[in-house]
C-alpha cells in the first residue's frame, strides 16, 4: 500500500529529509547537465559565438521552463497535502485537473514565447551576431516545453508521496541519452546548434513517457480514471492559486536573471561567454539548494495536511541544517577550484573570459549560505500554503540585484553582478525571517 511505503507523518525526521533530498539533489544536478552538455559541445564544435548564444538562450529558456516547473511545484505541494490526509479520491481528481489545465498552460506559454522571442532578445541587448544561433536553438526548445511540463508533473506526483528515487533513475538514463545525441547531432551529423536543441527535447520526452508508464504500473491508485473527469471547481481554484503563485515566484526570479543578462550583454561577447560559464557552474550549486527546498516542501506539506505543527517546525530546522552543511562544501569547491571549473566550459586560450568568470564565482561563493537559507524559507512557505511570501521575497531580491548590476557593471564587470546578488539574498532573508516569526505566532497557535 502506498501510504505505508512513504509515511512522513511519523518516525525520525532527519532520515526522512535526507531520503527525500538525496535523489532530488542528484536529479537536479543531472538536470543541469542538459544545458551544460549543450554549451560544452556547442562551444567545442561551433565556437565562441554559438557558445555565448546558448548562454543567452539559456536565460530565456529557463524563464519558460521555470514558469512551468513553478506551476508543477505549487501543484506538488497540493498533492503532498492531499496525500498527508490520505485523500486518494481528491488526489486522482487533482491529477486530472493538473493534466488538463497544465497542458493548456504549457501550450500557451510555448506559443507566447515563440511569438515574442525576438523582441525579448532585443530587449536584453543581445548582440546581432548571436541572433541567428539564438533563434534557431530557442524555437526548438520552446516547442518541446509540453514534454518538460509532463515530466515535471509526473515527477511531482512521485515526490509528493515520498518516492524521490524513481524520477532520478529515468532522468539519469535521459541525461545519458542527451549527451550521446548532443555529440551525434552536433558532431558527426553536423546539424549545428539545432542538433543540440533536438537532443535536449528528445531526452526530455523520453523522461516524461518513462515516468508516466512507471506511475501507471506502481501507483495505479493515484492515476486519474474516467470517474475522475469533471469540473472540480475547488481543486481548479486551489491548483491555479498554488500553481500560479509558485510559477510567479519561479518566473520572477528568472525575469530578474533575464534583466541581469541584459546588463551583462552590454559588455560584449567575451563578457557574455564569461557569465555563461560562471552561471553554468553556479547552476549546479543552486540545484542543490532547490533540491533541499523541494524535499523540505514535501515533508512540511504532508505534515501540514496532518496538522502536526511540531513536525513542521522540526522539519524546517532539519532542512536548514542539512542545507548549511551542503552549501559549506559546495562554496569551498567553487572558491578553491574556480579556474578548473571554468575550464570545463571555456577554452584555455580565452584568458580574459576565464578571469572574469573566476572573479564572479569566487565573489559569490563567500556568502552562498544566504541563498540556501532562503531556499529553506521557501520550503516552509510552499508547504504551509503561504504562496505570496516567496513572490514578495524574490521581488525584493531581484530588484536589488538588477538595479545594482546595471549601475556598477560598467566599472566592476561581473564582480558587480555577484555583489548585487549577495545583497539581494541578504535582504530577502531578512524579510523571510520576519514573516516566519509572525506566522508561528498567529497561524498555528492552536495546532498540535
Amino acid at each position: 500500500m502506498t501510504s505505508a511505503k512513504h509515511n512522513l507523518l511519523e518516525g525520525r525526521i532527519f532520515p526522512h529529509i535526507t531520503r527525500l533530498a538525496v535523489p532530488i539533489l542528484i536529479g537536479d544536478i543531472l538536470q543541469q547537465l542538459y544545458n551544460s552538455v549543450d554549451t560544452i559541445i556547442v562551444g567545442k564544435y561551433l565556437g565562441t559565438e554559438a557558445f555565448a548564444a546558448v548562454g543567452v538562450a539559456g536565460t530565456i529558456m529557463n524563464l519558460c521552463i521555470f514558469l512551468l516547473n513553478g506551476f508543477c511545484l505549487g501543484i506538488a505541494a497540493l498533492f503532498s497535502m492531499l496525500y498527508g490526509r490520505r485523500d486518494f479520491s481528491s488526489f486522482r481528481k487533482e491529477m486530472y485537473v493538473a493534466l488538463s489545465l497544465g497542458s493548456g498552460i504549457a501550450i500557451g506559454v510555448s506559443a507566447l514565447f515563440i511569438i515574442f522571442m525576438r523582441p525579448i532578445s532585443a530587449l536584453i541587448s543581445t548582440p546581432s551576431e548571436l541572433m541567428d544561433y539564438l533563434t534557431t536553438y530557442l524555437i526548438i526548445i520552446i516547442a518541446g516545453l509540453i514534454c518538460t511540463y509532463f515530466y515535471n508533473l509526473f515527477t511531482s506526483v512521485l515526490n509528493a508521496v515520498g518516492d524521490t528515487r524513481t524520477g532520478l533513475y529515468f532522468l539519469a538514463v535521459s541525461v545519458t541519452l542527451n549527451i550521446f545525441l548532443d555529440w551525434l547531432f552536433v558532431g558527426p551529423l553536423s546539424l549545428g546548434i539545432s542538433g543540440a536543441a533536438i537532443a535536449t527535447v528528445a531526452a526530455q520526452c523520453i523522461s516524461a513517457v518513462s515516468c508516466f508508464v512507471y506511475l501507471r504500473k506502481h501507483y495505479p491508485e493515484l492515476i486519474c480514471t474516467k470517474e475522475d473527469v469533471g469540473k472540480h471547481t475547488e481543486l481548479i481554484r486551489q491548483t491555479l492559486k498554488r500553481g500560479s503563485s509558485t510559477a510567479l515566484h519561479q518566473s520572477s526570479l528568472y525575469i530578474g536573471k533575464l534583466l541581469v543578462q541584459g546588463a551583462v550583454n552590454t559588455t560584449g561577447t567575451a563578457g557574455i561567454a564569461a557569465f555563461t560559464a560562471a552561471t553554468r557552474i553556479e547552476a549546479f550549486t543552486n540545484s542543490c539548494g532547490n533540491g533541499m527546498c523541494q524535499a523540505g516542501t514535501v515533508f512540511i506539506s504532508q505534515n501540514y495536511g496532518a496538522r502536526n505543527r511540531k513536525r513542521i517546525r522540526h522539519g524546517l530546522l532539519t532542512t536548514l541544517v542539512i542545507s548549511l552543511i551542503t552549501v559549506a562544501i559546495l562554496s569551498s569547491l567553487m572558491y578553491f577550484f574556480a579556474r578548473p571549473l571554468v575550464l570545463c566550459f571555456v577554452d584555455s586560450a580565452n584568458e580574459a573570459v576565464i578571469s572574469e568568470a573566476c572573479t564572479y564565482i569566487k565573489t559569490i561563493s563567500v556568502l552562498y549560505f544566504l541563498s540556501f537559507t532562503g531556499f529553506t524559507g521557501v520550503s516552509y512557505f510552499r508547504g504551509t500554503g503561504m504562496n505570496l511570501a516567496p513572490v514578495i521575497g524574490t521581488t525584493i531580491q531581484i530588484s536589488i540585484r538588477t538595479i545594482l548590476s546595471y549601475i556598477f557593471i560598467g566599472k566592476m564587470g561581473l564582480k558587480a553582478v555577484a555583489i548585487a546578488t549577495l545583497i539581494g539574498w541578504g535582504e530577502n532573508l531578512i524579510y523571510q525571517v520576519a514573516v516566519i516569526r509572525h506566522s508561528e505566532k498567529t497561524r498555528f497557535k492552536d495546532w498540535a
